[in-house]
């Protein structure tokens, strides 16, 4: 069994010891990912901002494992305030209306106060040419 671990080595994988995707022979699982730019280590106030900069994240860690949104069989979206889906929800539809995964979306509360949305994929590679 084929298994690779990928990560942005952001200082919270490091200290909690997970990887941002984890790749197990065809399977990808993509950790929930927040809006935080891993470049600048800054998170946006914006939840239009935090949401692109997930997508940008998780198609990043998709690539890395030899795999694409075309691929994504699976999502879960958490968000802070319910009344943010109105603002997201397109978003959430440029990337997961082509390809039609199940999809879970729920509210609830996060440890950091500034972070509005997350989001975790799983995919099968190859599954898209099905």
């Amino acid at each position: 069994m084929a298994r690779k671990r990928i990560s942005t080595g952001s200082d919270y994988e490091n200290l909690v010891g997970y990887s941002r995707a984890l790749v197990v022979d065809d399977w990808v699982f993509v950790s929930g990912t927040t809006g935080k730019n891993h470049d600048t280590g800054i998170t946006p106030e914006d939840v239009v901002e935090q949401t692109e900069i997930c997508f940008n994240t998780i198609s990043w860690a998709l690539k890395e494992a030899g795999s694409s949104f075309k691929d994504v069989v699976r999502a879960r979206i958490i968000m802070a305030n319910l009344e943010d889906d109105a603002l997201v929800a397109p978003i959430v539809g440029r990337y997961l209306k082509p390809v039609g995964p199940a999809l879970t979306t729920f509210v609830a509360s996060f440890l950091d106060p500034i972070v509005k949305i997350e989001i975790d994929v799983t995919a099968l590679k190859g599954s898209a040419d099905v």
